[in-house]
């Protein structure tokens, strides 16, 4: 008798583990699609003020987006959505945007899967993680791909005024030499969990 209360107890648990996993998984694909929704709102915001800076100030107007309207927007968007919005990469412009241990883990990931062939406009990935102050928090990367009109800022051949602007704003930029279609870097999501 105490060996199928045993068995019993032991399904019981193992019903209730898997039961919590699917549940945990559920979770994760909604708050990943939730995610998804602020990045590309976020991105989208974000490509039309650059497109209009682009147009006002040549190449020195994105320099402006980025330094001062691509903070606000993300803070304003944050705000609004509850959670901590920002970009990062391997190579930062802005040494405020470095990749934390997880955020550089996940761009590893993208690197590989980048050099395996995958579609960078698909890398996205969501988990939920204990924070430095053991709170749960869900966080969410999406890779950016690096695009034809972010070339003048990014790419290999910048022009040497431009690049003079970028160095007096950023004198530690690492974030030149891009190729168009390759790994620019990820847009960061961090949202505070119950």
């Amino acid at each position: 008798m105490e060996r199928k209360t045993r068995t019993a107890a032991l399904i019981s648990a193992a019903l209730m583990t898997a039961t919590a996993i699917v549940c945990v998984a559920a979770e994760i694909e909604e708050r990943t699609a939730a995610a998804r929704a602020v990045a590309d709102a976020y991105q989208a915001q974000l490509r039309a003020e650059l497109l209009k800076g682009l147009k006002e100030g040549a190449a020195a107007g994105a320099i402006v987006v980025c330094r001062e309207k691509a903070p606000a927007i993300a803070a304003k968007m944050g705000a609004e959505k509850g959670c901590e919005i920002g970009r990062t990469g391997a190579r930062v412009r802005n040494p405020q945007n470095a990749p934390d241990a997880w955020e550089a883990g996940v761009l590893a990931a993208f690197e590989a899967k980048c050099a395996q062939g995958e579609n960078i406009i698909r890398m996205e990935h969501g988990e939920i993680v204990a924070a430095a102050d053991g709170k749960r928090v869900f966080r969410y990367m999406k890779a950016i791909p690096m695009g034809e009109a972010c070339q003048k800022c990014h790419g290999t051949a910048i022009d040497t005024a431009l690049a003079a602007v970028i160095r007096q704003h950023y004198p530690q930029d690492q974030a030149t030499g891009f190729a168009t279609g390759s790994l620019r870097g990820a847009f960061t999501i961090t949202q505070p969990l119950p």
